[in-house]
């Protein structure tokens, strides 16, 4: 299959390199220059979308996918699949869908879960929005790339996912790393806190496979002196998408307020922007209650 691939970046690069090595041709382009294993590089976006079966975009933010679907999808083939990893306001998600079906694509927007390991890996969960027919020309590619694909519904339906996901995410990660720096205030033992809380009801992922407590279960960036899986910066962004569509639904989210005003205060005003977001529990360590 022919691909472009647009957005070669600390995801969007191993997503290329996985297709590659499952035998697909590739053609991709970034504006900083980099060097994919298996992707030949483009001269501009539109250059990678033409001609191609699908086009691919791994973007920071809706302005920036706007813009380039502004220029890819005039240079794109009718039918061709056009596949939306970014995580962005379901807004931008809608209208460049209707953009590019009004074209004659197949647009699908598909944010993924599993930050630049799984994709690494090839171990992404992707969440899914647009028609039945454009879900299953791109599901092969979701599985080379990813273990898990959900059809979540219509266009922004993926984009909806992905802000709740994350939403539930930030929370739990800022519960997590409250509770460890509060066992450590009452003396408890964090590989004992880890044993109780991993095998009953405190459960969660940001517990069991993130653990912000370094030296403390599965091995996580807080092993690695807090540098990025997932930087703060990032999951601030998602939390900012999720109060964004809360506010447009009318849907009272009080815990999704506080957590973001919590990675707010810890990227702009306390030194968290390069920081994973579980370095969450250093930042707890150093505070009092008052």
């Amino acid at each position: 299959m022919k691909i472009g691939f647009i957005g070669l970046g600390n995801m969007g690069g191993p997503m290329a390199a996985n297709l590659a090595r499952a035998g697909h041709e590739v053609t991709g382009f970034d504006m900083v220059p980099v060097d994919i294993d298996g992707v030949t590089m483009a001269a501009s976006g539109a250059e990678a979308a033409m001609g191609r079966d699908v086009v691919i975009t791994m973007l920071p933010n809706g302005q920036i996918l706007r813009a380039v679907a502004n220029e890819i999808i005039p240079a794109m083939d009718a039918g061709t699949t056009f596949v939306d990893c970014s995580t962005v306001d379901v807004e931008s998600a809608r209208d460049v869908a209707k953009q590019a079906a009004d074209a004659g694509l197949l647009p699908v927007d598909a944010p993924v879960s599993g930050g630049v390991g799984g994709a690494t890996a090839g171990t992404l969960t992707f969440m899914a929005g647009g028609s039945v027919d454009a879900f299953a020309k791109a599901e092969p590619l979701f599985d080379i790339m990813g273990q898990k694909a959900v059809h979540c519904g219509d266009s922004g339906a993926g984009q909806a996912a992905k802000i709740c996901n994350n939403m539930i995410l930030g929370i739990t990660m800022i519960g997590t790393c409250e509770a460890f720096a509060l066992a450590d205030k009452l003396g408890l033992d964090r590989q004992k806190m880890f044993d109780v809380v991993s095998t009953s009801s405190g459960y969660s992922w940001s517990m069991n496979a993130y653990c912000p407590a370094p030296g403390v279960g599965p091995q996580s960036p807080a092993d690695n002196d807090y540098k990025p899986g997932f930087a703060a910066e990032l999951m601030l962004k998602d939390l900012r998408l999720s109060q964004q569509a809360a506010e447009a639904a009318d849907a009272d989210t009080p815990l999704g307020q506080a957590a973001t005003a919590l990675y707010q205060q810890f990227v702009e005003s306390e030194d968290g922007r390069g920081m994973d977001f579980s370095a969450m529990l250093p930042r707890f360590e150093k505070r009092s209650r008052s």
